[in-house]
């Protein structure tokens, strides 16, 4: 796809939340059931069923996805979706790519083993590998627009206003 087929693409889209912003707000959903037999949590993702469970960090035995893995799968497909929408809407060149995600999680935490220990990541790095022959400033341009047009990285960098709740079945 070229940057002219993506803005074709896109127009309709762009024009109807142009004059209708509120059609531009959707609902994303996810669910998934408690498993009986184990802890663990049957994840519905759209193509599969994932199987989340505990992280051989805190007793699970590494069978099951870890659900902090996922976090970070999300973020790299955001990312690396975004980052390449932008190089084809800016005509950058993209040979190859490789998007990496790390985070620092300390499980004392997550355990409850010691109140100073933070529960979640610390800290989370995304990482770019890109084999192109942009220049420099092109690719800080790709990079700074991926950041800024990337839901899930600005989701976790400014964090929305959260809400649990619980009721019978």
């Amino acid at each position: 796809m070229d940057a002219n087929a993506l803005r074709a693409m896109q127009a309709p889209y762009k024009e109807k939340y142009k004059d209708s912003p509120d059609s531009a707000v959707i609902v994303l959903k996810a669910q998934g059931s408690i498993d009986e037999s184990k802890i663990a949590c049957k994840v519905e993702t759209g193509r599969a069923i994932a199987l989340a469970g505990l992280h051989p960090a805190t007793g699970g035995s590494g069978a099951e996805l870890c659900s902090g893995d996922m976090l970070l799968e999300a973020l790299v497909a955001c990312a690396g979706v975004t980052l390449k929408a932008v190089a084809t809407a800016l005509d950058i060149p993209l040979k190859a790519g490789i998007v990496k995600a790390e985070g620092d999680l300390d499980f004392r935490g997550t355990l409850g083993v010691a109140k100073e220990a933070p529960v979640g990541f610390r800290e989370i790095r995304l990482i770019f590998d890109l084999d192109t022959d942009a220049p420099q400033d092109k690719i800080d341009s790709l990079i700074k627009l991926t950041e800024r047009y990337c839901d899930i990285f600005q989701t976790l960098n400014k964090p929305p206003k959260l809400a649990l709740s619980a009721k019978r079945a």
